[in-house]
């Protein structure tokens, strides 16, 4: 079995898309899996670190705010568009794929189209509750669609076809020993708060859990703060710890980039952080609590969608950035706090919205697809 999976952008595309390709090996250690991608993209690194063969083709979105650097995207854009039809088809030919997958980002679009139109089996995954646009235009088109969210599937418009399965994720996720994750860690009979907003950080994140932290040491409350501040946040943290008086140690310990998120993740009674898809469905899976900040410098706000189902579940407490304060953080977490229990219940909730066997289910399906071409 030949397979090629098109994905890219962020890491809630690649990340869901290496899943599959990882359990496909598994149920056939035969099976040849090539991606497709951008090689400037974040796509690039991981799939060749993860070992599999890359197949390069630009292209990017168009830029909707007319700017002089915008139009000059947009530009570049319609030039890539131009060239994608011919690239997509010497990488089908090149890989000859039984099956191809897209599991998000703009290059899923011209990959899977091309590949539909050829006979190739086709399937797309959604990872978000309000689906993006490549695959609401992909999924009249190809043979199966999975959504991880049973909110996405009238939005897709193809429910004939369309299975939810949640968002696969991390396996080691579901194997973490909570007690020795804590003890490692030191944690005792504090609270284990975990913020981060993302690999490069978010600036407004680190901003408001500055203020946080700042709280957390002037009231000596008993929590234990995990920070990861992003590569662009790494220096303005330090100015903001100046700013709010507070300094790292044993209450406070902040990084640039988290490596080992399934054993923090395990430790952690509550969860500050954006609300891409591959965050919520690692949450859902572990049972954390949250307050969940959505970009809003996402295609058709996503993440908020996203995040308000684990709001209406009980799970987590959203907050918009437009109303995102200091303040307003530590008032959020000092209620919580206050109220015996509510984290805990918070995480239970969570845990009830998780699909364990997103994977298996995925699996399953791609696998009947190849062998009966149904």
């Amino acid at each position: 079995m030949r397979v090629l999976i098109a994905a890219g952008g962020t890491a809630g595309h690649i990340n869901p898309a290496l899943a599959i390709a990882g359990a496909l090996r598994r149920a056939d250690p035969a099976a040849e899996i090539h991606f497709a991608g951008r090689r400037e993209g974040m796509e690039y690194g991981l799939v060749t670190r993860a070992g599999y063969p890359f197949h390069h083709i630009e292209i990017n979105g168009f830029q909707r705010r007319l700017t002089p650097e915008n139009i000059r995207r947009n530009l570049a854009a319609l030039w890539h568009l131009a060239l994608s039809g011919p690239r997509t088809q010497a990488i089908l030919k090149q890989v000859q794929p039984d099956l191809v997958i897209g599991c998000g980002g703009y290059v899923s679009g011209p990959v899977v189209r091309a590949a539909a139109r050829r006979g190739i089996k086709t399937a797309i995954h959604e990872q978000n509750a309000f689906p993006g646009v490549t695959n609401k235009l992909l999924a009249k088109d190809v043979d199966v669609v999975f959504a991880a969210s049973a909110d996405a599937v009238q939005k897709l418009g193809a429910p004939g076809k369309t299975l939810v399965v949640g968002n696969p994720v991390r396996p080691e996720l579901f194997t973490q020993d909570r007690a020795a994750a804590r003890a490692r860690l030191g944690v005792k009979d504090r609270t284990v708060i975990l913020s981060f907003g993302g690999s490069l950080g978010a600036r407004r994140i680190n901003e408001v859990v500055a203020a946080l932290c700042g709280w957390e040491q002037r009231t000596r409350q008993p929590i234990l703060h995990l920070h990861a501040t992003g590569s662009r946040g790494v220096q303005l943290f330090k100015d903001l710890a100046a700013q709010h008086g507070f300094a790292p140690g044993p209450d406070l310990v902040v990084q640039e980039y988290i490596n080992n998120m399934p054993e923090l993740l395990a430790a952690a009674d509550l969860v500050i952080a954006r609300s891409g898809a591959l965050t919520l469905a690692e949450l859902e899976a572990m049972g954390r609590a949250s307050i969940l900040i959505p970009s809003p410098n996402v295609a058709e706000n996503h993440q908020y969608y996203n995040a308000l189902e684990l709001q209406n579940a009980g799970a987590a407490v959203v907050i918009e950035e437009k109303d995102l304060t200091g303040d307003r953080l530590v008032e959020t977490v000092q209620a919580l706090l206050a109220e015996p229990g509510r984290l805990t219940e918070m995480g239970r909730c969570a845990r009830t919205l998780a699909v364990p066997d997103s994977l298996d289910r995925i699996t399953a399906r791609l696998l009947e697809l190849v062998r009966t071409g149904r």
